[in-house]
């Protein structure tokens, strides 16, 4: 059987946008946590799993690439209520929990606080392409 040789073009975009003043730690583990949901609620962007030569077989993944972006709080303020105005899927980190250390206090954490007011510092978006790329307008790719 032929590899497939045509490029794959995705219909929809799955993005990571962070707050630009983070250390490195902080960006990679919330990005781990924010991508960590789009799969619970749109299980089409996980592949098959992965399978060795020798057989040995591995989890499934995203089967499309997560763009990472970055911008200042303002962009991020912004970007959340674009993305909640087109009623696009996304998951949120904010300041808090940085403090917290277990699921059912970040869940508090974050339920403590109005949409209006979230301190945010990460969040994810996955959605049509178009949509997505006016929800992160005016935010450049991570480097």
């Amino acid at each position: 059987m032929e590899p497939e040789t045509t490029p794959v073009r995705f219909d929809t975009k799955i993005a990571v946008l962070l707050r630009d003043d983070l250390l490195t730690w902080q960006r990679l583990n919330i990005t781990a946590f924010l991508v960590s949901g789009i799969g619970t609620r749109a299980p089409e962007v996980i592949g098959e799993p992965y399978e060795d030569a020798s057989g040995m077989r591995y989890l499934s993944m995203f089967r499309q690439p997560v763009l990472v972006f970055e911008g200042d709080r303002e962009l991020l303020r912004s970007a959340h209520g674009r993305a909640l105005s087109r009623d696009l899927p996304v998951s949120v980190f904010t300041s808090e929990l940085f403090a917290t250390a277990n699921d059912r206090d970040n869940r508090a954490a974050v339920r403590a606080v109005p949409t209006e007011k979230l301190d945010l510092v990460g969040m994810a978006v996955h959605g049509p392409r178009n949509a997505v790329d006016k929800v992160l307008k005016g935010a450049v790719m991570h480097h």
